[in-house]
């Protein structure tokens, strides 16, 4: 958001210096912010930001690599100026002038690439760099460290693990190697300089050092357990270190009565705006549909929805008729019983509109984990621990899942969607379905995680 803010300010002071270069005169900025200009500088301010999004601006990966910033920042600018000329077409009283906006599509890059680079060698965008020390060696610290060894935007520098009874030392386990035991944890802490310890003790009844964890927590070292760590920097919530005492005992899972009433009512404003305004493109998508294949256009399917109850989802015939002749089956990246149309359709994900309508009568939402079918869910069930537990809310037509790996057609892929779908149901709030739908949209218009 901090970021957002100073973008927007950047490209307003940089079409204010493109303006007072293009006249030399003062007077003609103070005409511009008078009059209906500065809704026109406005638009420019607006448009830039949300390319800047979809260009991944605003993910911390591309903000930490000069290479990758520069070229992000250049295609985004340029997806901007594409964007404004279109809509200047449009509506050409909006446009700013075409002298104006060569100056200004410059002074923009620089300045908001410059402000970047400043930031980035700061505090404000990212901390300090943290040395972190591994208190244990389970293999959810070790998969733990291979997460943040894939994410040096982090700025997390692992100095290494202690190992619960001193028999590993020396010994390398991922990348940094054990450099002490459990009893040396004072010690080894002041000599590294370390400044955030994540427990991962493989057993921590009578091992746990809490005197030693209570006296560096107070002296101001950062003490975190290694699956709340693994589920803030992923986004997911690990099934193999699930259990009954933690869900009842975690943070979160509340479902306030005012968030959930809110969320319907956005659902079904949602819905309705969605709904008129698509109306025209699903008539197109069924004509083409009927043209290709035939008749039907519309496919329904039974699905599971809260609390387990079954309703019939509606979506855009994307396969050839009778696709499942030999049983239900998981829908393959490159399956051969997508049709042509049906391949596009999934791609933009305009085949999942007429689920509009589910989410009209109430059967599913706009944002939550996406519902599943009977069969899978009773196979899911055997194999996956708490799988159920997923319909405590309403699913979505998009989800944190969607916009947090890619299509799953397998018992693995379903685990790990479920670690997802837990993350979300946790922590469900309104902000979070915001930031899921703006993501849906960066998906949708990239075409990643088509199926």
């Amino acid at each position: 958001m901090l970021l957002v803010l100073i973008d927007a300010v950047l490209i307003v002071l940089g079409v204010v210096v493109a303006i007072f270069l293009r006249f030399h005169d003062v007077r003609v900025i103070a005409h511009y912010f008078a009059g209906s200009g500065v809704y026109r500088i406005a638009l420019v301010a607006l448009v830039s930001v949300i390319a800047l999004y979809y260009n991944d601006l605003y993910v911390s990966r591309v903000i930490s690599q000069k290479d990758e910033l520069f070229l992000c920042l250049l295609q985004a600018l340029g997806t901007a100026c594409l964007a404004l000329a279109f809509l200047y077409y449009l509506l050409p009283d909006w446009s700013l002038g075409r002298g104006i906006a060569v100056l200004a599509a410059p002074i923009i890059f620089v300045m908001t690439f410059t402000s970047r680079m400043v930031l980035g060698a700061t505090v404000v965008l990212f901390r300090p760099a943290q040395r972190v020390l591994m208190v244990g060696t389970s293999p959810a610290g070790v998969t733990l460290v291979r997460e943040i060894l894939a994410r040096p935007e982090l700025n997390l520098e692992l100095v290494g693990f202690l190992d619960e009874r001193g028999e590993n030392i020396g010994k390398s386990i991922v990348n940094p190697k054990v450099i002490g035991a459990l009893a040396d944890l004072e010690a080894i802490v002041e000599r590294e300089k370390i400044d955030h310890l994540i427990l991962a003790l493989t057993e921590r009844r009578g091992m746990t050092p809490v005197k030693a964890l209570l006296g560096l927590k107070f002296a101001g070292v950062g003490v975190d357990d290694v699956h709340g760590f693994d589920e803030k920097i992923t986004g997911r919530i690990p099934l193999e270190e699930m259990s009954p005492s933690s869900l009842i005992l975690s943070d979160g899972f509340r479902k306030s009565a005012i968030v959930v009433a809110a969320k319907r009512g956005a659902d079904i404003l949602i819905s309705i705006f969605a709904l008129i305004f698509t109306l025209p493109i699903m008539a197109v998508v069924a004509l083409a549909i009927r043209i290709e294949t035939g008749s039907p256009v519309f496919f329904k399917q039974e699905r599971l929805g809260l609390r387990g109850r079954s309703f019939n989802i509606l979506k855009f015939r994307s396969m050839y008729q009778n696709a499942e002749a030999n049983g239900p089956s998981w829908a393959q990246s490159n399956d051969r019983r997508i049709t042509k149309v049906g391949k596009f359709l999934r791609q933009v994900r305009l085949d999942e509109l007429p689920q509009l309508f589910n989410v009209l009568l109430g059967e599913m939402s706009i944002v939550g984990p996406r519902p599943e079918r009977p069969y899978f869910c009773e196979m899911l069930e055997k194999s996956i621990p708490f799988f159920v537990l997923r319909h405590s809310v309403r699913p979505g037509i998009t989800g944190w899942a969607q916009v947090r790996y890619q299509y799953g057609a397998s018992v693995e892929d379903a685990k790990t969607k479920l670690e997802y779908d837990f993350f979300y149901i946790k922590h469900l709030s309104l902000f979070l379905d915001v930031a899921i739908l703006l993501e849906t949209a960066k998906v949708v218009l990239s075409g990643r995680g088509a199926h």
